[in-house]
């Protein structure tokens, strides 16, 4: 519960004061409304993940595909694809249609039976049955793969009686219309023999006989053949291949359509049967090859049989699995057996299941199969077996997106219409028609679908994990790959396989994602930090790739000097570690940016690009890996930004050269220029940079900084860069945990306990003595207050207070060397136990330190220690030098320069300006309290984490990272108001988000157009955060003063190989889209705003737990929400709807919120997904992981790098659409907008057309005479009413969701239908009466004409004479 205070009571009274006239001032009207929005997922693409089942129905020509996860996708031909999900989530086991009839019935593994209907377009269940008595507890035979209910299903062609096989052995009937348990009931205890002493096992396949329906053959686990006449109700044949043996197994059974019957087994044997003996007429194994010993090889199971015959004779028998043991591991295949021929057909993936395809469904005529649709565990192949060599039909489903793991998504709707034609332009000209496929035309064509005119287009984006950048076109419902980008061509073959560091499987993986898409350039980052620019070209050309090394980015803040020292090294160009990074290049542990070959680079004479996006610009990182969390680019200032856990760089792309590097403690000092005249390219590696430019202040007030004397500048001392990187990366953790621990275990007082809450875990900078003290900008997170820039001191010499690190050295040291070699996995534990049981003697055996020990004071200027000892020789960590001189506030006033060296370890900051002796008098003057009293009661309070510990978006594992480092989260250029002093100047602006909440600009200052290309950009800190939020900052847009969207600045595309080419018209994308009828504004002039303050723009920021809208450059904040408390925000958005805009936030509740802007009124909060079902993407949620060290706190946090995985592949884009990665192969969209959703049922394709039914085949008189041919069936006879009543116990009946009055309108629907149907039977008879009706008064009247001449001839000839005629 947070802390009454009447300073908290008088800030938020003084806050909402100042954000009340805003609003009503401005009178920004919001034109969006909760009744707007509706979100409902739309469409969904890719192969089915983990798929388990398959059906096919012949005459609709449909494939319904059931997955481990309860979906079910029913496809046809193009545009018709439905997809719906069992409500249990569980596994679909079988699947079945009914023939001709718009209805699939399945199966779950929970045991219940599901029916569906697809009349209509999305598909609907209609009901359920739940079998509760039909599993056992544990496995009978060891060939049971998993314990499951039911096994088996058959459903007779146009019969409403389904057979369901279950684990048990008995065979029950359900009414497919009612869903109604029938009282006819094939108990396995009367299918087998009297004497048969042990239980035959599960059923595993029912079929029936194709020449009698009455014959219904029973295939049991342990072998057992059983052929039950229904009529009789008693068992007809029996058979067995063995004994019952293990060996002699079942696995599937088929009949042929004269009444023959195979079955395959176990051993990879198909048995023939006559049901006339009980042993097979014939045995063979088709891959079994005789040993030496001439004994067969071994072969694993026949898991799926059927036996086809043509017209010509021909018979097919086709089954998957068979191959000798020692290849089935290695190959999946499917054998076709056509006469005395035996093909093999190869396949790259695990046979899930397969189905042939036939001209007929009647099982007693000749079935005349022309292919096999054959379920692969990662595909869908369909074989075509009319055409020589069996080749395979070109699938053309997008069911490649999981070709190789998708590791980052970008969705742009509304882009630019040109997109789509270019990008299928080089698409075509770089995929050749690959030769082998069949030249028929697709089989499953079911459906119908007319293509939607849509206004606008969508396209996709795909990172990949082996570097492919994948573009699709998504417009109208459908997804067409367009074009594929292989980010691995870009280097050496050699390169690329040794490129990535020790343990990284893909070295070239997509990690992010910036694309224009009005200038067609794109970046891509790459796991290790490298960076990869592409320009889009038409035509191929020849030429080289640009390369430059991007300086390794340290903690360690070095400022910059003048030209003559050190060669001119700018600010956070830090190469101190230049020793340890060529140990490790040699050593291999960072090899993945050193032995990168960039192929066609400067020097070596180019290389030939292909058509589409070709390398412009290559920026490798060297050193450890720098993962890339936040990537920008702008095309109108020519500047690519990209950031991570240590800091961001800037890098302009007109002159290919590293602009800044910055580390993100460096982005919080006084303002400064950094520039860079020269690209350090892989070729100027060892030369020496050339000398910086003198610093020149960017706030008119500052005066310039002198560069130091020659002879005062400081020089690395050979000896630091000798350290090793292990113990370097040890002592950086051991100073960042010291200070945050001396601030966790301090008990805090009445008086400062409000500036012990507000403390950060930003960057603070210890110093010898000076005459300045460097205040940092540094706001309450919890307070009103946030949004007021506050200035905070560093915190001064507290040299005499216990750290604990000075007790538990050693125990770090441990902790940390066992975790490297991974010893054991009680670690935390051990060291937890250790760390309180030391504290303890250390309190008992030291006494207390005054705080109020004054410090000695230096009069003259200290220089910075290069060289500092890690440890002292007693073993304890060496204490960071202290400020040991006191600061004079007229020195301060006084001297504007900062000539003191820094040393950077972590921070403690005050929220109020006070001196550091005033803030050791309220602390205590001993410390009371034990160590593990203060760590638990530090790290209880939930807001307490919150303000101290913002959840990190680091992909680091280790909490001693986290607890004090800040990593760059969000970037966006923008032209914006940054100066209070200066509102009417609009300057470019690099706007910085960090996964602490601080919200930090760099300023940017760009040459004339004509100079563009040879002065270079300098940018310029600004010397602390403007803003601060809780939680890492998600998204950051720019709204005029009206409230209206700023479109981000660009230059358009341009064909290079054209001299001259006409500008397109601005059509902004993502943002920015005019097109989509959004308000978009141009960027305001000084006269376009009519706020008396003077505040031109406004800034949306978004962070994991709150949203506001602060006012430029007042940098007021005008509204606030606060989003969510104890969750957090998985991905944030500002997009486009409606005329308007607002903001979308997806939550880890699994919540989807809208609030508009600017005011940031809710709009709509509503349950879309559980973030449990994107878990797949995640390491903690499959190994149970959590942070170890916030684990000794009792803190069971999740890894934080796992949502961050979750939101690379989460989008949000214009119109209000949006789509995630809804399982490793699959990318479902969804929408937000009403509208959208009630012309959504326009865009789907027809699933169920009405379709005539095949005639059954004609009994021929022979067979008539002697008995022969297929037999007719009364199933209403003998599964109705009359065979009893069902057991109540065996199954429940489930109502679907359409239940009362929905499921009376459903049933009313339905019957209206029929009506319709019956009501259009009778007028066609009455049609045919009618014209049967004038056929016979037609020959009504003929009769009569015919009746008087033969009349008037016979009265011509009667008195005639035969002689007369």
């Amino acid at each position: 519960m947070k802390k009454f205070t009447f300073k908290g009571v008088l800030d938020g009274f003084r806050s909402s004061m100042q954000a009340a006239p805003r609003g009503t001032e401005q009178e920004i009207q919001e034109t969006l409304r909760p009744e707007h929005f509706q979100v409902k997922k739309t469409f969904r693409h890719g192969f089915p993940f983990s798929p388990t089942a398959l059906a096919w129905d012949p005459i609709q020509k449909l494939l319904a595909i059931g997955d481990k996860t309860g979906n079910l996708r029913i496809l046809g031909g193009p545009g018709v694809d439905a997809h719906v999900r069992h409500d249990v989530g569980e596994a679909v086991l079988h699947a079945k249609f009914l023939i001709n009839e718009g209805a699939l019935v399945t199966v779950t593994a929970d045991d219940q039976l599901h029916l569906w209907t697809f009349r209509q377009k999305s598909p609907q269940r209609l009901q359920s049955l739940k079998f509760q008595r039909e599993r056992f507890p544990v496995k009978l035979t060891h060939t049971t793969n998993e314990i499951k209910g039911v096994t088996c299903l058959h459903l007779p062609l146009q019969s409403k009686w389904v057979h369901v096989g279950t684990e048990r052995g008995n065979v029950h009937v359900v009414n497919v219309e009612t869903f109604a348990l029938s009282g006819y009931v094939i108990n396995w205890n009367k299918a087998i023999e009297v004497t048969r002493s042990n239980h035959p096992g599960a059923v595993v396949d029912i079929s029936e006989n194709p020449l009698d329906a009455s014959k219904l053959l029973i295939a049991f686990e342990s072998g057992l053949l059983v052929v039950w006449d229904l009529r009789a109700r008693t068992a007809e044949w029996r058979g067995a291949l063995g004994t019952g043996g293990p060996a002699d197994g079942v696995r599937a059974a088929a009949w042929q359509h004269d009444g023959k019957l195979m079955t395959a087994h176990i051993d990879g044997a198909l048995a023939t049967w006559t049901t006339r003996g009980p042993r097979p007429s014939s045995v063979s194994y088709p891959h079994a090859k005789a040993t030496k010993d001439g004994k067969l090889e071994t072969c694993k199971p026949i898991h799926r049989l059927e036996w086809k015959t043509s017209k010509t004779g021909e018979s097919l028998v086709i089954f998957s699995g068979g191959l000798p043991t020692d290849k089935a591991g290695k190959t999946h295949s499917i054998t076709v057996l056509n006469g005395k021929s035996t093909t093999v057909l190869e396949m790259e993936h695990s046979v899930v299941d397969f189905v042939t395809l036939c001209e007929t469904p009647h099982t007693a005529d000749y079935q005349e199969p022309y292919a096999i649709v054959v379920l692969l565990q990662n595909d869908l192949v369909v074989i075509d077996l009319l055409s020589p060599g069996y080749p395979c039909f070109e699938n053309p489903y997008p069911m490649d997106i999981h070709e190789s793991p998708v590791t980052c998504c970008s969705y742009f709707a509304d882009c630019p219409s040109d997109l789509i034609p270019a990008f299928y332009s080089v698409g075509r000209q770089g995929n050749k028609k690959v030769a082998g496929f069949s030249e028929k035309l697709w089989p499953i064509n079911g459906g119908e679908w007319a293509p939607a005119s849509c206004s606008y287009s969508e396209i996709i984006l795909t990172g990949h994990a082996d570097g492919s950048v994948k573009f699709w076109d998504a417009s109208a419902g459908t997804l067409q790959i367009l074009y594929k980008l292989k980010c691995s061509k870009v280097f050496e073959r050699g390169g690329v396989a040794g490129g990535g560091a020790a343990g990284e499987e893909s070295p070239v993986a997509a990690q992010q994602l910036a694309l224009c898409a009005e200038s067609r350039r794109l970046a891509v980052a790459l796991p290790h930090g490298h960076v990869l620019l592409f320009k889009f070209r038409k035509t191929e050309t020849h030429g080289e790739t640009h390369v430059i090394e991007v300086p390794m980015i340290t903690d360690t803040l070095e400022e910059e000097t003048s030209p003559e020292a050190e060669g001119g090294r700018s600010m956070s160009f830090s190469r101190g570690a230049d020793s340890v990074e060529g140990e490790n290049r040699r050593s291999g542990v960072w090899g993945g940016w050193s032995s990168l070959r960039v192929r066609g680079a400067s020097g070596t004479g180019g290389a030939r690009r292909a058509a589409g996006f070709q390398p412009a610009l290559v920026a490798l990182q060297p050193g450890p890996p720098h993962a890339v969390t936040a990537l920008t680019l702008n095309s109108s200032y020519g500047l690519m930004a990209w950031g991570g856990d240590r800091g961001v760089v800037v890098v302009d792309m007109s002159r290919r050269c590293v602009v800044s590097a910055l580390c993100t403690a460096a982005l919080y000092h006084a303002p400064r220029h950094t520039e860079r005249q020269r690209s350090p390219s892989l070729d100027q590696a060892e030369e020496t940079p050339r000398p910086s430019p003198a610093l020149s202040p960017e706030a008119p007030e500052e005066a310039a900084l002198p560069p130091l004397p020659l002879e005062e500048k400081p020089k690395l001392d050979p000896r630091r860069k000798s350290t090793s990187w292990k113990n370097f990366n040890l002592k950086r953790q051991l100073s960042k945990v010291d200070l945050k621990f001396k601030a966790a275990f301090a008990v805090p007082t009445e008086n400062n306990l409000e500036e012990t809450v507000a403390e950060k875990s930003t960057s603070q900078f210890y110093c010898e003595a000076t005459d300045k003290t460097d205040a940092a900008v540094e706001p309450n997170a919890e307070s009103p207050e946030l949004d007021d820039n506050k200035t905070v001191v560093n915190e001064e010499d507290k040299s005499q207070l216990s750290s604990p690190l000075r007790v538990c050295s050693d125990v770090f040291e441990r902790m940390h060397k066992e975790l490297q070699e991974k010893r054991s996995s009680d670690v935390y534990d051990r060291m937890h136990k250790e760390l309180q049981e030391r504290w303890k003697d250390k309190e008992a055996n030291e006494p207390a330190v005054s705080p109020d020990v004054s410090p000695v004071v230096e009069e003259e200027k200290a220089t910075r220690p290069d060289n500092l000892p890690l440890f002292e020789e007693d073993g304890r960590p060496t204490r960071p030098p202290r400020q040991k001189g006191k600061i004079k506030k007229e020195d301060v006033e006084k001297k504007d320069q900062r000539d003191q060296r820094l040393l950077s370890v972590p921070n403690i900051k005050y929220s109020k300006q006070e001196g550091a002796k005033e803030t050791r008098r309220k602390q205590p003057s001993s410390q009371q309290a034990s160590f593990a009293g203060n760590l638990m009661r530090r790290f209880s309070r939930i807001d307490k984490l919150d303000s101290s510990f913002s959840r990190s978006r680091s992909s680091s594992m280790s909490s001693l990272e986290n607890i004090s480092q800040e990593g760059i989260q969000c970037l966006a250029f923008a032209d914006s108001y940054t100066k209070k002093s200066d509102p009417t100047t609009l300057l470019p602006t690099l706007w910085i988000g960090t996964t602490l909440g601080s919200v930090l600009t760099m300023m940017i200052s760009l040459p004339e157009a004509d100079l563009r290309h040879t002065q270079p950009v300098v940018v310029s800190t600004s010397g602390g955060p403007i803003f601060r939020l809780r939680g890492s900052i998600l998204t950051m847009s720019f709204l005029d003063c009206n409230g209206a969207l700023i479109p981000y600045s660009y230059e358009s595309w341009k064909d290079d190989s054209k001299d001259v080419r006409e500008r397109r018209e601005r059509t902004p994308t993502k943002q920015s889209s005019s097109s989509s009828g959004s308000r978009m504004s141009p960027t305001p002039g000084p006269t376009e705003c009519s706020s008396t303050v003077g505040d031109r723009q406004f800034v949306v920021i978004a962070s994991e737990k709150q949203a506001r809208v602060v006012a430029l450059p007042s940098q007021n904040c005008v509204y606030r929400q606060q989003i969510v408390e104890t969750d957090f925000i998985v991905k944030a958005e500002i997009v486009s709807l409606k005329d308007s805009v607002c903001l979308v936030n997806y939550l880890s509740t699994g919540h989807l919120a809208a609030y508009s802007l600017p005011s940031l009124r809710p709009l709509i909060d509503v349950d879309f997904l559980p973030l449990t079902e994107l878990s797949f993407q995640t390491q903690s949620k499959q190994r149970g992981i959590v942070d170890p060290m916030l684990s000794i706190w009792g803190q069971q946090l999740i890894v934080n790098e796992d949502t961050d995985q979750i939101a690379k592949t989460f989008c949000f884009s214009n119109r209000g659409h949006g789509l995630y990665l809804a399982s490793p192969s699959e990318i479902q969209k969804f929408t937000i907008d009403a509208e959208f959703c009630q012309q959504l049922n326009e865009m789907l394709g027809e699933v169920f057309l009405a379709r005539d039914m095949p005639e059954p085949p004609k009994e021929s008189f022979f067979r008539g005479l002697f008995g022969g041919g297929a037999r007719p069936l009364d199933r209403e006879e003998l599964f109705g009413e009359s065979s009893g009543k069902a057991s109540r116990t065996v199954a429940k009946h489930i109502p679907g969701p359409a239940s009362g009055l929905d499921q009376l309108g459903v049933r009313a629907s339905t019957a209206a239908s029929e009506v319709s149907r019956a009501h259009q039977m009778v007028v066609e008879r009455g049609d045919k009466l009618s014209q049967l009706e004038d056929r016979t008064e037609r020959m009504h009247s003929q009769a009569a004409e015919f009746s008087s001449s033969a009349h008037q001839l016979m009265l011509k000839y009667k008195d005639k004479k035969w002689y007369q005629l």
